[in-house]
């Protein structure tokens, strides 16, 4: 029963054509095409947080390209498009965020946690290794 429904999903997915949503091209100029996914490739998706615009299939990120399709057509260049979405979106837009004052936390938080791990790990190691013997219980086995 569980294969049939299965067989039943995969038919009505194909039949739906979710799956053709990439195959069709989306510009008539392969260039601009390829320059807008090398854009999009360092923009964030904002629904998604984990991916970036040409990854994503959420509708935001499929208009964010659209935004950027029409603005490399209109002859913007890259550093236009990109100051364009962090002055409406944030740094939180960029892909990789600029090092400055403001995301400081951003990138050197995941280095002062780590620091502040391993001399956790240590200060525990340490006291560990200072306590008697006596202070462990002997491994016995249970008695049943």
């Amino acid at each position: 029963m569980a294969k049939w429904i299965l067989l039943l999903c995969m038919f009505w997915w194909c039949g739906s054509g979710a799956w053709a949503k990439e195959a069709m091209p989306a510009a008539e100029n392969p260039a601009l095409e390829a320059q807008m996914m090398e854009i999009a490739k360092e923009l964030r998706c904002l629904v998604c947080q984990n991916q970036t615009i040409a990854e994503s299939h959420a509708a935001l990120a499929i208009d964010l390209r659209q935004q950027v399709r029409e603005q490399l057509q209109s002859g913007k260049t890259p550093d236009q498009i990109y100051s364009y979405m962090t002055a409406r979106y944030g740094d939180f837009v960029l892909y990789r965020p600029p090092l400055k004052s403001s995301t400081y936390l951003l990138w050197l938080g995941p280095i002062v946690l780590m620091v502040l791990g391993l001399l956790a790990l240590l200060l525990v190691l340490h006291r560990r290794n200072i306590l008697p013997d006596d202070a462990f219980d002997p491994d016995t086995p249970d008695a049943t």
